[in-house]
């Protein structure tokens, strides 16, 4: 069956000759059909293509890197026969998942700090072949006129169009517009700063004149699922690498004046880490509900609860994606799960950062 696309090419939706999918990864076939001004090119195992024949081979050859890239899309979103999806769902159904973890197990984290040295503080995080790195940055700046006494914080998150296909474009734009929601969500807590994993108070210098505005900014270098923990995580790493540089006021300020302030070269402050918050987010597929999902069980999720939870057990944030409902006593059910979860995650995210410091500090 034929069906016309854009422009002068045709899509073949089914076809009557069928190759082995092995070669049909290997090898690009030019099939002849009954159309005598048409040649169909076979360009990867996911389409067949018709498109005009010309004798100039530059344009030839541009068409075919256009329907390669079209293609190259294609095959970046998780694409699952059905077969696979059975085995997906039928694994995590016995709490054996497909690489073999159980369903409240996560993948092997490694944390490197101080991977940018123009930073006040930075970490890369690797939850399996999901890759992130976060950065914070320090300026002085003057708190907003509705809370005098806090400071500011800012957290954005750039997907990199290498990361996967479907990060090009406006597919990118809106994961990280959604991801930086996510996380000021669950780490910043509500507009009033009310259950914040990252006290803004401490970062006053002079109450309504003088404070520190922090910048968090997150950069998704890999996805293979689970990037609002993985971020979570190589931004409470950053943060514990964080050195503000200590700020001495000059002179008492009278009225509206600005106030004098010394900053120091020598001497910085560390970050109170004991209330940043780390992500868990269960993800339901099937009946059942896992965290730290791949890329190929996230495809199957009917819903998505992400939890923030510190080390003392309370609950910073919560967000849900995906259109299924939750009935609200399963809601209370899945904290309890969490605050498990979460409280091995601290104690393995806690435990790779001092390595990762203690190993920075040798080099």
């Amino acid at each position: 069956m034929v069906s016309k696309s854009k422009g002068e090419c045709y899509e073949i939706t089914s076809f009557l000759i069928s190759y082995p999918t092995q070669n049909l990864r290997r090898k690009s076939f030019t099939v002849d059909v009954k159309l005598s001004e048409f040649k169909a090119f076979i360009v990867t195992p996911f389409s067949f293509y018709l498109t005009k024949f010309s004798k100039d081979s530059s344009t030839n050859a541009r068409t075919l890197s256009e329907l390669r890239t079209r293609d190259s899309k294609k095959a970046g979103m998780v694409g699952l026969s059905v077969g696979e999806k059975h085995f997906i769902q039928g694994g995590i159904a016995q709490d054996l998942r497909s690489d073999g973890r159980k369903r409240l197990t996560y993948r092997p984290i490694y944390v490197q700090t101080g991977v940018i040295p123009q930073a006040h503080g930075s970490a890369r995080v690797r939850l399996g072949a999901t890759d992130v790195i976060a950065s914070v940055k320090a300026e002085l700046g003057k708190p907003s006129a509705l809370q005098p006494d806090k400071g500011k914080i800012a957290i954005f998150i750039d997907c990199s169009p290498t990361a996967a296909p479907m990060f090009e474009g406006r597919g990118g734009e809106e994961l990280s517009t959604e991801l930086s929601v996510a996380l000021q969500r669950c780490l910043l807590g509500g507009k009033s700063g009310a259950g914040a994993g990252i006290d803004p108070s401490s970062l006053v210098v002079v109450e309504g004149k003088v404070c520190w505005d922090l910048y968090i900014d997150g950069l998704v270098i890999s996805s293979d699922g689970n990037l609002l923990d993985a971020l979570a995580a190589a931004i409470k790493a950053a943060l514990s690498n964080t050195g503000i540089p200590k700020v001495d006021v000059a002179a008492e300020p009278s009225g509206d004046e600005e106030p004098e302030v010394n900053i120091s070269d020598e001497e910085f402050l560390q970050f109170d880490m004991s209330g940043v918050p780390v992500i868990v987010t269960l993800t339901k597929v099937g009946r059942h509900y896992i965290v730290d999902a791949t890329s190929e069980e996230e495809s199957q999720m009917s819903s998505a609860v992400s939890i923030s939870v510190n080390r003392k057990g309370h609950i910073c944030g919560l967000t849900k994606r995906g259109g299924a409902g939750l009935d609200p006593s399963i809601i209370l059910d899945m904290i309890s799960v969490v605050k498990h979860v979460s409280e091995q995650l601290i104690n393995k995210l806690d435990s790779e950062i001092a390595a990762a410091e203690a190993s920075e500090d040798e080099s």
